[in-house]
């Protein structure tokens, strides 16, 4: 993206805990800018709704202004927004997504030095994953037990497939084309060349589903093939010359179940994961689970024509107000955002300031209660320290 000397950034501040990491992140940003940049550079920035408050406000948790405002602006950063479980409005993050076409959910998932984590080698774990975001069983077409809706497809897929559903199931689309799954690969194994890392996996149950996640695996090789015939290079083919040539990186596919195992097993040998919806979903909260947590892993959801940066936890209506909300996922989907505005010096700032931070044991109580030694600060005292440490 060009840079921009003085960039609107619209944000959402979120329902829940996200005011106050919103508020953290913010003055993280504003800071690492100054400092990187003199004040040569600087955000402008503007609220806008959605969640709760917009729906208090307009009667609509996702008004049209909101998403027209990003279109306008091309970058927006939000908080984490609730989503109601087992009925009520679907989630504010799919529908986003879905309304300007972010198409990839990008998320790393990298360790800290200084936090706890579950595993013996956390600092092994330093992976990229691309999922696909409009599309699998997120685009949310499904019906009912019972209804006449699921009845209907029911009676036609029975009569006219011998599929032998029973009567009592509700019954779910899982749409997986050849063109949304080709761009999201497309993005990914750009990532990794433009990065300098050393493979793409496709990950996909394309032993179980053929049609739809055995497809996503064919089509991620045919863009390697014929897209990146210079750069790519097949992970057998690798193996028949002893490795790959220095200039080229690695592709292969990996079955779902497996991934996870691999994660877990051999972490050094995952590196950017391209994947399908629903795997990415999981993939991603499990990765950050190996490292500390969702309150440490970043997202970004990138189209062609706008971008939002978020956090990938939840609202924590439970600890909402207390001062005890960790900010760190918000601030470090704000590097990304740096980054992606062509910010990268500020962005680098932000992550070395973090990174220092849990270091030296200063940490909000999610953290500090498990680490050794730790100095429990408040959300407002954490970003304070980053700042310090910028």
């Amino acid at each position: 993206m060009e840079t921009i000397k003085h960039p609107v950034i619209p944000y959402i501040e979120g329902d829940g805990i996200g005011p106050e990491v919103m508020t953290a992140a913010r003055a993280v940003l504003d800071a690492a800018t100054a400092r990187a940049f003199g004040g040569a550079k600087i955000i402008k920035w503007m609220e806008i709704a959605a969640g709760e408050k917009a729906q208090q406000i307009y009667g609509d948790a996702l008004p049209g202004e909101t998403l027209q405002t990003i279109r306008q602006y091309k970058v927006a950063i939000k908080g984490p927004t609730a989503t109601p479980v087992g009925g009520g409005r679907r989630s504010i993050n799919v529908a986003l997504r879905r309304a300007l076409d972010l198409f990839a959910c990008i998320r790393p998932v990298r360790y800290f030095p200084g936090v706890a984590a579950p595993v013996k080698h956390p600092e092994r774990l330093n992976v990229v994953i691309f999922r696909e975001n409009t599309e699998d069983v997120y685009a949310g077409i499904e019906w009912q037990q019972g209804s006449d809706e699921a009845l209907r497809v029911l009676r036609f897929l029975n009569e006219n497939f011998k599929s032998g559903i029973k009567e009592d199931a509700g019954i779910g689309v899982k749409p997986i084309t050849r063109s949304a799954s080709k761009r999201l690969i497309r993005k990914a194994i750009q990532y990794a060349l433009d990065n300098r890392r050393r493979s793409v996996a496709l990950v996909h149950k394309g032993n179980i589903m053929k049609y739809t996640e055995g497809a996503f695996c064919q089509w991620g090789y045919e863009v390697a093939r014929e897209e990146f015939p210079e750069s790519v290079i097949a992970e057998k083919e690798a193996r028949a010359l002893g490795g790959a040539p220095s200039n080229k990186i690695i592709i292969k596919d990996v079955i779902a179940d497996n991934m996870f195992q691999q994660l877990i097993l051999r972490p050094e040998d995952c590196d950017v994961i391209a994947t399908t919806n629903l795997n990415g979903d999981y993939l991603s909260d499990a990765c950050a689970a190996q490292v500390g947590g969702l309150g440490l892993a970043p997202g970004a959801n990138i189209g062609d024509d706008a971008a939002v940066f978020e956090a990938t936890h939840g609202t924590a209506p439970d600890i909402a107000g207390k001062g005890k909300a960790n900010p760190c996922s918000l601030i470090l989907s704000g590097a990304m955002m740096l980054e992606h505005i062509g910010w990268r010096a500020a962005a680098e700032r932000i992550h070395r300031a973090v990174s220092e931070t849990l270091a030296q044991r200063q940490a909000t109580p999610d953290l500090a209660d498990q680490m050794e030694g730790a100095t429990p600060l408040s959300t407002t005292d954490f970003a304070a320290a980053v700042i310090k440490n910028l």
